[in-house]
């Protein structure tokens, strides 16, 4: 009898056990349970810890409540402008309703995944070619709004969208290519040009200052040779003062001319110049 007792206790905790094993279920910190009792939702969503449901009629679904990182593949289109452009993204969700993921959308992956292709070629075709390689933020938030519209009945919402890369065709890149050196080259003209205005006016203003006072210019070329003969080449310069120049012009002017000097004592007159011989007719030669 005792036996029996014994055996049936056995039996008994060991059925217990299995059934306990069998509603057991647990849920991670980062997922929620959902539970369905004969294909119908029970009301409550379960939360992170241990949990029990009836083996055989209930069945509990777990759904990650974590942010999801989800490339999207690489859209091909033509921009506003005409241009073939090739475009991909990366978009950022998670779910925030485990019950409307579950049972509104068969797979909200899926579904978020279609939509952001979709709502990317819309993109694409919208903007133009300059926005889509220096207007970017303002695209995220447009490509946000668009792909969040219809998640959020799927109890999905969206965080963030990034565009990551937009290739051009080869042709377009050296186009952009040859119109930046051009306007490189056309800043630098006018820059240059600027510079030689306002050069112009300095030197104008310096020799202005140098016409006022001679000495000045000596200085200016004293300081010129030194600068030149800072440099460690073959160059040879022999300065030549200008102070002396004006000397010499000077002298020249001041001496009168040669026909002008009378002789000295000690040198003798040039002989006056000869006449011409005549010629005189003949009576013959009449």
């Amino acid at each position: 009898m005792v036996e029996e007792l014994l055996t049936a206790g056995i039996a008994a905790g060991t059925g217990v056990a299995v059934v306990l094993g069998a509603a057991s279920r647990v849920v991670k910190q980062y997922e929620r349970g959902v539970v369905f009792r004969f294909g119908r939702l029970r009301e409550g969503i379960r939360g992170p810890g241990f949990t029990l449901v009836v083996p055989g009629m209930d069945r509990l679904r777990k759904v990650n409540m974590q942010i999801v990182t989800m490339p999207i593949p690489a859209q091909e289109g033509i921009t506003r402008d005409n241009v073939t452009v090739r475009v991909d993204a990366v978009v950022y969700f998670k779910v925030v309703d485990a019950a409307s993921a579950i049972i509104e959308v068969e797979d909200y992956r899926f579904a978020v995944s279609q939509m952001a292709q979709t709502s990317l070629r819309s993109i694409i075709g919208k903007s133009d070619l300059d926005d889509l390689l220096s207007n970017r933020e303002q695209l995220n938030q447009g490509l946000e709004l668009m792909i969040d519209s219809p998640a959020i009945g799927w109890g999905v919402q969206i965080d963030r969208v990034e565009i990551k890369d937009v290739s051009l065709p080869e042709t377009m890149k050296r186009s952009m290519a040859r119109q930046a050196e051009a306007d490189r080259e056309r800043r630098a003209r006018v820059i240059n040009a600027d510079a030689e205005l306002q050069a112009s006016k300095k030197l104008a203003e310096a020799a202005e200052v140098m016409s006022e006072q001679p000495a000045a210019l000596q200085l200016r070329l004293l300081q010129t040779v030194v600068a030149v003969a800072a440099e460690k080449n073959s160059t040879l310069v022999l300065p030549f003062p200008v102070e002396l120049l004006r000397f010499l012009e000077r002298a020249t002017a001041a001496r009168p001319p040669a026909s002008d000097v009378a002789p000295t004592a000690g040198e003798a007159e040039p002989p006056p110049p000869k006449p011409a011989p005549t010629q005189t007719a003949s009576p013959e030669g009449l």
